[in-house]
């Protein structure tokens, strides 16, 4: 799996976010703490996976998903 992202920190934490605009992306629970493992993947507290917007005037939507391969609720 070969994947473009932006690696974050803000107050203590640290964030991966991928566009998934602009590549195809579809992230399975293993796969996200694969990439969120500090010894085997990129590492990360948590994953935001930016995503085109179905609702118009709007240009993006993300889901949040946690170390642990979970999607954050909002």
């Amino acid at each position: 799996m070969n994947l473009s992202f932006t690696k974050m920190h803000g107050l203590g934490n640290d964030f991966v976010v991928i566009d998934a605009i602009n590549q195809s992306v579809s992230l399975r629970p293993e796969q996200v703490r694969l990439i969120a493992d500090r010894h085997r993947g990129i590492g990360c507290d948590q994953l935001l996976l930016v995503e085109a917007s179905n609702t118009p005037d709007v240009d993006f939507r993300y889901r949040i998903f946690n170390a642990d391969g979970g999607e954050v609720d909002q």
